[in-house]
């Protein structure tokens, strides 16, 4: 008897715990850090509605479906189309400024006016960077970085304001120019990848309202689920214009990018980068023509090194693997550093706007100093005969043999490396037959300044991304090998700088089919196939050991609530009722008005569950759930009831399900913005048409981890949990993305932190 009272007791314990955890809150953070400002963020729902209202556009007439489909294949056409356009522009704006600001500054050292060389170069550089930086971070915080992290995240489901807007577009795009031609160690894939994002988001959405450059025509995408595709597909075109690799840019979608993937989007992201290469290939062929300045007679192959004699042999393996292993090894200490650097970064960007340009100034000056300044480390080094290029070349943005300060034909190979666009430069590392070119001492040189500049140039208040400044990196690397390996192998030192790149792309990035592919679409050399495979999966598995990838690292850095595709192996010993915090706010089937407004005025909840009791049900009974965007249309539009009863009225003629469409990212209406009277108040609603009948509900004794997987992979904003015993209220309780944060529930159980089933620590979220 004593046992069964200390049993009961126990367990009347639990259930007052049980009780004490659901009527508190989840303090998990509503807000990340988007671009290079913190701002609010919200949870994206990609789940089908149900109801009288919203009918699925699959049982419309056919005429509509052959509509909807013709317009998102139109759509994904004018993605790839703009994309196409707006990487071109990139280049060949970056290619003319920085091509004009090195003639000049290379004229006045040939003029041996070093003073005024080195004023004319670092004020260039720093105009251009402060301009960048200004225009970012007063018009438009959320277009710093890369952009990647966020479009990451938005595809994972959270949404964030001005994330897709035309103003952070525009920013970004120009911005992105600004940086890149000021010579900061930044490249413009990742801003690219952004820019595309953009561009799909702006035109699913109709255009931009608050520039009346909107249309109706795309009201059929006004959703989640399809902007969704639409934003895989433009950040997959802004990759294949970046970097001229279409079929790269499909897969860097699919590997890095996308949390949801099926066949019809692999083949509207293939079209729509297709699109990307067509629309390039126009454009570059206007080039060639001499009609585009000092970018010269452009190709759609960036690096072309192709070789037919390029043989390799087992005695060549050693060096390789050796070469992927020491790439994981930089790769991983290459994103230790950066994390490191990017929070004292963030604690600079919470002092004000006046220390973030105060810190790209600062950078924007070392790094003219360092790019100015090492070059004269350097010995000269005679021409060498025979060549095809002019020796030494002045001014040329792709030149390899720089004069800088040497006398008449001698060149000088470390300003050839340091002072030069970052697509001539890597162009000189892939080059072939280029073996005696440089020394040792100016490679070790070169590789130190580019890993050092490349961790501390990412992270300002400024457009700039990480993938070039980490080809070139590793293309250094890789040439030092080469140099340091000698006769022991018989690849090119070319060659050793391709297989660099992709060594340390491999271990920061983490990804080897799109990494793979994008080298092989750059360098236009499918006999390094074997070989760069090889690297990639050696960097990969060498560097996972040490840490995460740069995108999730930076993901979690900025403290976006990103679920990954596996659960936390502590998740399968909680069920869901374990987690359940807060009181959960219900709705009746027919609701009074004045009830409404306080709930949506006291809570920040997006989502409540509808439940029908007497006298509409004999017993309650969840009826569905209804959303906050949803009712705020219904306050707007006072389509009230003066008794609480059935309205008996058809939904569809008082609304139309335009009025429900959702409006751009980050976008929505506030309950503040309503003004009712009070008798209005006393009036009632009647939710019933306007509820999803069929939202997806778990059992409250369902695991966390699985439960996890199902949020993830249908892509959900609200999951219910329902009870497992009949005699229970209908609905027990509701998950939310920041339910499943580890943050949330190592709180609730810290002794899981203790426990041997964790497989890693929980990133702390920055404000």
């Amino acid at each position: 008897m004593a046992t069964s009272a200390e049993e009961e007791e126990e367990l009347l314990d639990e259930h007052h715990r049980i009780n004490l955890r659901r009527s508190a809150s989840n303090v998990t953070s509503q807000v990340a850090i988007v671009g290079s400002h913190v701002c609010p963020i919200e949870s994206l729902d990609y789940e089908l509605v149900e109801n009288d209202l919203f009918k699925d556009w699959r049982h419309r007439g056919r005429a509509h479906i052959i509509c909807y489909v013709t317009l998102k294949w139109s759509l994904c056409f004018l993605i790839g189309a703009l994309a196409g356009a707006v990487g071109f522009f990139n280049n060949l704006a970056v290619e003319n400024i920085a091509g004009f600001k090195f003639v000049v500054t290379s004229n006045l050292m040939l003029a041996k006016k070093y003073a005024w060389a080195f004023g004319v170069f670092a004020g260039s550089n720093f105009v251009l960077a402060m301009f960048a930086s200004v225009l970012t971070a007063y018009i438009a915080p959320a277009a710093a970085g890369s952009g990647i992290p966020e479009v990451k995240a938005y595809l994972n489901g959270i949404d964030a304001p001005d994330l897709f807007s035309l103003r952070t577009l525009v920013v970004k795009v120009v911005g992105c120019i600004a940086a890149v031609s000021s010579s900061l160690h930044a490249g413009k894939a990742g801003p690219m990848v952004h820019a595309g994002a953009c561009i799909a988001s702006t035109l699913g959405q109709g255009g931009s309202g608050k520039y009346h450059l909107s249309c109706k025509w795309p009201r059929y995408f006004r959703n989640d689920r399809d902007r969704r595709e639409l934003v895989t597909c433009g950040a997959g075109a802004g990759i294949a214009a970046a970097l001229r690799a279409p079929v790269g840019g499909v897969l860097f979608a699919l590997e890095s990018v996308s949390s949801w993937w099926n066949s019809a989007l692999l083949w509207k992201a293939f079209f729509t980068t297709a699109v990307v290469g067509v629309v390039l290939r126009a454009l570059i062929d206007i080039c060639n023509g001499g009609k585009c300045g000092l970018f010269g007679k452009g190709e759609l192959i960036m690096f072309d090194v192709t070789s037919d004699t390029i043989a390799y042999h087992l005695a060549d393996l050693p060096p390789v693997i050796l070469l992927g292993v020491i790439g994981g090894l930089l790769g991983s200490f290459y994103n230790f550093l950066l994390e490191k650097v990017l929070r004292i970064y963030n604690l600079i960007h919470e002092k004000g706007i006046g220390y973030e340009l105060l810190l790209a100034a600062t950078v924007s000056i070392l790094t003219s100093c360092c790019l100015f300044g090492l070059p004269w480390l350097a010995s000269c080094r005679p021409c060498p005969g025979g060549l095809s290029e002019v020796c030494p070349s002045i001014g040329s943005g792709f030149g390899i043999f720089k004069k800088f300060q040497c006398p008449p034909h001698h060149y000088n190979d470390l300003a050839s490396l340091l002072f030069n666009t970052n697509d001539g430069t890597i162009r000189n590392l892939f080059s072939a037959g280029t073996d005696a070119v440089f020394q040792k001492s100016s490679m070790l040189l070169f590789f130190a300044a580019s890993y050092f500049l490349g961790i501390v140039s990412y992270g300002l208040v400024a457009p700039a991304g990480l993938f070039v400044p980490l080809i070139l990196t590793g293309a250094a690397y890789g040439r030092l090998v080469g140099m340091l390996v000698g006769k022991h192998s018989t690849l090119d030192h070319g060659l050793f700088a391709v297989l660099g790149s992709a060594s340390v792309l491999g271990g920061s990035m983490r990804m080897t089919l799109s990494v793979c592919v994008i080298i092989l679409e750059l360098t236009n050399n499918l006999l390094l196939l074997p070989l760069v495979m090889l690297v990639l999966l050696i960097s990969k598995t060498v560097a996972d050991t040490f840490n995460a990838n740069i995108y999730d690292m930076m993901v979690k850095l900025k403290g976006l609530p990103y679920l990954d595709a596996h659960a936390e192996p502590y998740m399968r010993q909680l069920t869901v009722s374990d987690v359940l915090t807060g009181p959960l706010q219900i709705f009746n089937g027919v609701e009074k008005v004045g009830n409404i407004v306080h709930v949506l005025k006291t809570t920040g909840h997006h989502g409540f569950p509808v439940v029908d009791g007497p006298p509409f049900s004999s017993s309650p009974v969840l009826f569905g759930l209804i959303l906050r965007a949803h009712l705020l249309v219904l306050l707007k539009k006072k389509e009230f009831l003066h008794a609480c009863t059935l309205s008996g009225v058809d939904a569809s003629k008082q609304f139309s399900a335009d009025d429900f469409a959702k409006r751009g990212s980050g976008r929505c209406d506030s309950i503040e913005d309503i003004e009712l009277t009070g008798e209005e108040m006393e009036t009632c609603i009647d939710l019933h048409p306007f509820t999803n009948t069929s939202p997806h509900t778990v059992v409250e004794t369902m695991s966390l981890a699985k439960a996890l997987i199902l949020f993830r992979e249908v892509g959900l904003r609200h999951l219910l949990v329902v009870p497992k015993s009949s005699s229970s209220p209908p609905v027990v309780g509701m998950l939310t993305r920041h339910d499943f944060m580890p943050e949330h529930i190592l709180g609730l159980y810290p002794l899981l932190l203790k426990s041997r089933w964790k497989r890693s620590e929980s990133p702390l979220l920055l404000k």
